[in-house]
């Protein structure tokens, strides 16, 4: 990736990391809300620190040596520490399992500590080229109790040439010692017309209307403008404005086989989501009742407007009710019950 290729919002950090250049701190915390871009820099900077041959700005030439192993995902001296949930999985592994009929076991969605000392153990020998070491931990937030102290270790007495590179969504969930002994680096969202065109150039047709509805994040934008989650939305939103003359009931049914497809978890449907789109859903409601513009769905705006005038009280009210549920709707004890009852709410509350 160069420069030109890269978001622009981005540039003024990955100026201040170039400059930086071998005074580069040994722990950096990139701190900000999913789809500020924080993962991609945290991807172009690894890779850059460990690239034979480095542009003038400070980019990876993306065809060395250690270009093509870090695109392999296989480069000695990249250690990516991530939920044992997002690990790929060994293709040669589980098939004795299977045969045997047993259950598999549900991955873990936290970063533990024979992860971290696997970690420390190879950070022990030297780099495979006498360089730079990285490691990336997405998000750090994962860190159980025990990994984070064992972290806490290596920042305070870091390792030769390694650099920490910790990525978080809640910086506030990490040990303030943790905290403390990275320099933090913030990800704001950037200006609405630079988010914008950006997106515009990776051909969204409603920039403005997803941008919204990704609460300015333009890399969480773009996962709205092609492609199953795009699918999704429009899917919810048709299913919503159909939902004052349906049965809640049939839709609650229609929703859980659509959560439980095959290609759920791939795209990132869960339940939990789509309880944040009808939260989204009757915001916009309630602020057109009250003249205000749609903030998340923009391009269904005179639909819902429709749906909503004169109501915009009860359109509140039925939001406030959804967050009891959002806090549970990650773990519900049925889901199809929950749908049932979630739906069944949204729509006495919203009806004319």
């Amino acid at each position: 990736m160069s420069a030109a290729d890269f978001p622009p919002w981005l540039t003024p950090l990955w100026q201040r990391a170039f400059t930086q250049g071998a005074r580069l701190p040994h722990a950096i915390l990139l701190a900000g809300a999913p789809g500020s871009g924080k993962r991609l820099f945290a991807e172009k900077l690894a890779q850059g620190l460990l690239c034979d041959a480095r542009d003038a700005q400070g980019f990876a030439c993306g065809v060395c040596g250690s270009c093509n192993w870090f695109g392999a995902a296989n480069h000695p001296d990249m250690h990516r520490m991530v939920p044992a949930s997002e690990e790929a999985v060994d293709e040669t592994e589980g098939d004795g399992e299977a045969d045997s009929g047993k259950k598999e076991k549900k991955k873990s969605d936290q970063i533990r500590i024979d992860q971290m000392r696997d970690m420390q153990g190879l950070l022990e020998i030297s780099g495979h080229q006498g360089g730079r070491r990285v490691v990336l931990i997405d998000p750090a937030e994962a860190m159980n109790p025990a990994a984070a102290n064992a972290l806490l270790k290596s920042l305070e007495e870091p390792p030769i040439d390694a650099v920490f590179l910790l990525v978080s969504h809640a910086p506030r969930r990490l040990l303030p010692t943790i905290r403390s002994r990275c320099q933090v680096w913030d990800f704001p969202c950037p200006e609405p017309a630079v988010a914008t065109q950006w997106l515009k150039a990776r051909g969204a047709n409603d920039a403005e209307a997803v941008l919204g509805f990704a609460s300015g994040l333009p890399l969480a934008a773009l996962t709205f403008v092609e492609g199953p989650l795009a699918e999704a939305r429009q899917r919810f939103a048709r299913d919503m404005l159909s939902l004052s003359k349906g049965d809640p009931l049939k839709l609650a049914g229609q929703w859980e086989s659509w959560l439980k497809a095959k290609d759920a978890d791939k795209t990132g449907l869960s339940m939990t989501l789509l309880v944040s789109w009808l939260q989204r859903w009757l915001s916009d409601g309630a602020r057109l009742a009250a003249g205000s513009k749609a903030r998340f769905f923009r391009d269904f705006a005179p639909q819902l407007a429709a749906l909503s005038r004169g109501r915009g009280e009860s359109w509140i009210a039925c939001y406030n009710e959804l967050l009891a549920y959002r806090r549970v709707a990650q773990h519900p004890l049925n889901a199809r019950l929950f749908l049932e009852d979630v739906l069944l709410r949204v729509a006495r509350g919203t009806a004319a």
